[in-house]
């Protein structure tokens, strides 16, 4: 307890540094790793914990940027973005704080997690991967075409820049401490039994449907947080932005940490997020030896694809397997690697 309390403390400390002294552009790459740390510990939940393919996150995604975005904006920026069909009442009146407008977005996400919860626990397998994966093509398809709600193809932009060091490092150090409690609780051995035998964890007594739906409804809630939280940092959203692109990067991040563990979930966001801006200097022009060597465009994501290519083929279950971070884990490992044995009787 005390040394995740001076966890804690040291990250505040650090997070004040930053916003004193981190240009714009660092503090904007702390934020965007904090947000993909909220979004992948909640996507592991799912797919690595309960060990069910989900591929819809992008469907929550949108719809916690939408309604947060919506809450914050005044009713006179609201009027200046819905110039070609007016915003529906009474949100077209309605503004709200922004902890407010992100809990908003929160709620809504897991709204539509607990209704489209039903339909998707009916089924297992590739058929659930199919089900989510429309669910998130259908709401892409709406936010496209509901004018009146979304704007449309036009987005929403002017949104006021709310998310910050605090707001994002804040949710996700929240995410994470909730997450790692459910999956130590009953609660998440169940999950986990679901995961390696849903049938003889049912014949153990287990509500499957129960508990998956339970795990969710709690991501789709993270979903739609981080989703307000990316709204505000970009200060500008369209539906082209959730498409499943985003979904295929919180799996390749999953994936690459090592489904089921929520602290390789942690270092691989930060890691992709982190290695993903790094190697733009890949994609511009360079001077090597008085030899000018044009920028590829797309390059970067090419060498993150060798090197996801090399993950999957040298490290079968991700970085870290199931794998989780803990204080006696880490004393143990400081007492062996510092720790001389005691030499043995010398043979004469």
């Amino acid at each position: 307890m005390y040394l995740n309390l001076g966890a804690l403390i040291l990250l505040g400390l650090c997070l004040g540094a930053a916003s004193r002294w981190g240009n714009e552009y660092q503090v904007r790459l702390l934020n965007n790793v904090a947000i993909f740390i909220t979004l992948a510990v909640a996507y592991n939940l799912v797919n690595g914990v309960c060990g069910q393919l989900h591929l819809g996150p992008n469907a929550f995604i949108t719809l916690g940027a939408y309604t947060a975005a919506l809450l914050t904006m005044t009713p006179a920026e609201k009027t200046l973005n819905f110039l070609v069909t007016p915003l529906y009442w009474p949100l077209s009146q309605m503004a709200l704080p922004f902890p407010l407008a992100l809990l908003a977005g929160g709620l809504v996400a897991a709204a539509f997690g607990l209704i489209t919860g039903f339909p998707v626990f009916r089924v297992r397998g590739d058929y659930l991967a199919i089900v989510t994966l429309g669910f998130g093509e259908v709401v892409r398809v709406l936010a496209n075409n509901l004018q009146g709600l979304t704007n449309g193809p036009l987005g929403l932009k002017g949104l006021y820049p709310y998310t910050n060091l605090w707001w994002s490092w804040g949710v996700a150090a929240v995410a994470v401490m909730v997450i790692v409690s459910l999956v130590n609780s009953s609660y998440g051995r169940a999950l986990q039994a679901i995961r390696e035998d849903e049938t003889a964890a049912r014949a153990a007594g287990v509500n499957t449907f129960r508990h998956l739906l339970g795990a969710y409804i709690l991501s789709a809630f993270f979903f739609g947080v981080g989703g307000g939280l990316l709204a505000h940092l970009i200060t500008t959203i369209s539906p082209s932005l959730f498409t499943f692109f985003l979904t295929f990067n919180l799996l390749i991040i999953i994936v690459v940490g090592g489904l089921g563990s929520t602290t390789g979930a942690i270092l691989a966001a930060a890691f992709f997020t982190l290695a993903g801006e790094w190697l733009r200097i890949v994609e511009e022009p360079a001077t090597i030896f008085g030899h000018t060597i044009p920028g590829v465009p797309g390059m970067r994501m090419v060498i993150l694809s060798l090197a996801l290519l090399l993950v999957i083929m040298y490290f079968r279950r991700g970085f870290l397997g199931r794998r989780e971070f803990s204080w006696q884990g880490l004393g143990r490992w400081l007492q062996r690697r510092f720790t001389t044995p005691a030499p043995g009787p010398r043979a004469d």
